[in-house]
Order: structure tokens, then sequence, then C-alpha cells
């Protein structure tokens, strides 16, 4: 992949506690144009209540700076997050965009949730599906998606100049990576995918979408190539394929299911949208014995 480590883009973070996920705000160094990676929804799943709080914050921080917002960027299928994708959409214009195996997810999670002909298979809910090696713009600066299946099919990293945002694919170097065990995910999928993250230059930027403070330190989410390969305690300095998949394999079966995955399926696989009954009001539904 081309990468282009002379562009380095303004990266804003910023952390959603309730679902320890962070959200990007990435600027382009030549123009006023940025993109937003990885936004959040609030939900009090409880109160069956969908509320603005996070996106409001992060729509009133990108106007305060000025900024024209071209991308807004799911780098997954989240299970533990809604997006406020179309809500910033609304608000400040951009195109949301995925990557290409979106449909993967669609049909597979349609039939869990015993979705009907009206829910759109083929990922037309999103503005642009992205194919491994794809580029887009935001603003002057060329952005690039690769492919990284394994935590699920449709996972990718977006590279923007020395900057790489890479989902669920790694966590910190202590924190390791994400689990393989959705349907659609593959422990061997994930380490080979992880191999193309670490064969990006040494010193480029690593962005997580997740961070939980392993053994009670500082919440981060930045680090590098080359630490994430020296340091990184699921596959950094030299650890193998077989010992990924059978470590990956253990520890993924003693994980619970998210809190959030019933809600995050059924709003993400529609690019952020809140499916309805027939007569146009918000539902969610919860299938029994179904994940």
């Amino acid at each position: 992949m081309q990468v282009e480590m002379e562009i380095e883009p303004e990266v804003e973070g910023i952390f959603d506690a309730g679902t320890n996920t962070i959200t990007y705000i990435i600027k382009d160094p030549a123009s006023t144009h940025c993109a937003v990676i990885d936004s959040v929804m609030d939900i009090d799943y409880a109160a069956g209540r969908i509320t603005t709080k996070a996106a409001d914050g992060l729509i009133a921080r990108i106007r305060d700076r000025g900024l024209i917002l071209d991308w807004i960027i799911e780098t997954h299928v989240h299970a533990d997050h809604l997006s406020a994708a179309p809500y910033l959409q609304q608000e400040l214009g951009g195109k949301i965009g995925v990557g290409a195996k979106i449909m993967v997810i669609q049909e597979t999670f349609g039939k869990v949730f015993n979705e009907g002909t009206e829910f759109q298979r083929d990922g037309s809910q999103f503005d642009a599906l992205f194919e491994d090696g794809d580029s887009y713009t935001v603003g002057e600066m060329t952005c690039r998606a690769m492919a990284t299946p394994g935590h699920t099919p449709a996972c990718m990293v977006h590279v923007m100049g020395n900057a790489a945002f890479v989902g669920d694919t790694l966590f910190m170097p202590d924190g390791g990576s994400a689990r393989a065990d959705f349907p659609g995910g593959d422990a061997g999928e994930l380490y080979d995918s992880i191999q193309k993250v670490l064969a990006l230059p040494d010193a480029m930027r690593l962005f997580m979408c997740h961070d939980y403070g392993p053994n009670g330190r500082a919440i981060a989410w930045e680090t590098t190539v080359a630490e994430q390969r020296a340091e990184n305690i699921h596959v950094g300095d030299g650890k193998t394929r077989e010992d990924f998949i059978k470590f990956r394999t253990e520890r993924d079966a003693q994980l619970a299911v998210p809190k959030l995955i019933i809600p995050a399926l059924q709003v993400n696989m529609r690019a952020g949208h809140v499916p309805t009954d027939e007569d146009g009001n918000p539902v969610l539904k919860v299938p029994v014995n179904g994940l």
C-alpha cells in the first residue's frame, strides 16, 4: 500500500467512557476539511432511550474549529456502541463510508433479527463501500482503505498520511487484540490482518478504536507500528499464527457477549439508522437465543 508519511494530519481523539470508544476528528493539514471515524450515539438500553449528548459534543467541536466534514467513516459494524453517522451527516454533511463486506454482515444479521425483504442487504444505506486498496480524499489529503478481516468480515484500517486508524484490529500493546468469535470472525484471518498493519512503516502512528486501561493504567489510544511489533502481548515479539489462533480461540470462549450487541448490530448495519415498525416508530428487536 502506498503511504505518504510526510503528510501529518491533525488527530483529535474523544473518549466515550460509557463504551470505551475513541472517536476521531482527522483534519487535513493543508485545508479546513476533516473526517470523523467511529462516532458514538448514546443509548440507555434498559430505558429504551437514545440521546445525542456525545454526538452533539462532537458536532460542537467541529463547528468551533471551523471545519468542513467530508467523510464519516466506520471502521467496522460495531457491536459495543451505536453509530451517530446519520445524525452527524444531517447536521454537518459528509459521506458515510464502510467496508464493502458490510453486505456479509447484513446478510448474516438480517437472518438473526428476522428482517423482512424491506431491509436492503446491498450496503445501500451507506454512501461508499470501500474495497481493499480504495482511496478517497479529505480536503487535499489522499486516504486509503485496507481490508483487515478477522474481528468481523467488514473490518478496515484507514491510512491517512502518517496516521492509521485500526478499528478493533489491534488494541494498545498491553491490550493485545480484539475477539474473533462473532459470526464471520476468524482468528487466523485476524492474525493475517494484523501482519498487514505491522508491515506499515515503523513510525506510522496507530490509533485504537477502544481502550480499557489494563492493570489500572490511564486510558490511551495512540501507539506506533514499531511499538506494536515489539510489545503487543498477543502478536508482538515474533508470536506465530498458530500460537495466536490457539490463544485467541481459548480466550474468546471465556468472554461475555457485549452489553449493547443487540441494539448496536441492528442500528450499525443500517449505517446508524434505527429500525422502525410498520407505523414508522423506532423499535429494536431482541432475538431470543439468536446470538
